[in-house]
């Protein structure tokens, strides 16, 4: 049987809520050291992302325009490329070469279950040559 996204991914993801504040999500990427985080909605499905790119947009445009704030909604990416959990590994490799993201969040059932990268994916395929 060959492996699936679910076999290798990354589980126990930091994530936003819409309404979270953005400072606070802001900050939490910055304590984590993580370079973004799927945005969920109270069901748990993912309603957007928020990437240290989003919020460099934000805190750049800020030192022209002192005001900013407000909730995560407001700032995410969305829609958001995802990949099912049951796709097999070589199919989600040809994703990422088609693409230019580096990470990919992964859905059952409309659900956010996980996150795989390019590193799992290479680790993966370079476990079973």
């Amino acid at each position: 049987m060959s492996r699936t996204v679910a076999d290798v991914m990354a589980t126990g993801l930091v994530t936003f809520a819409p309404d979270m504040n953005i400072h606070e999500a802001i900050q939490t990427l910055l304590d984590k050291r993580i370079s973004g985080a799927p945005v969920v909605d109270e069901t748990g499905h993912l309603v957007g992302v928020l990437s240290k790119k989003d919020c460099l947009k934000i805190v750049f445009s800020s030192r022209y325009h002192d005001d900013w704030g407000g909730p995560v909604r407001d700032y995410m990416s969305a829609p958001v490329e995802t990949l099912d959990a049951d796709l097999d590994i070589v199919s989600a490799a040809q994703t990422f070469l088609d693409s230019h993201f580096r990470r990919f969040p992964v859905l059952r059932d409309g659900r956010l279950v996980g996150q795989i990268r390019r590193y799992d994916i290479l680790k993966a395929l370079s476990e079973h040559s």
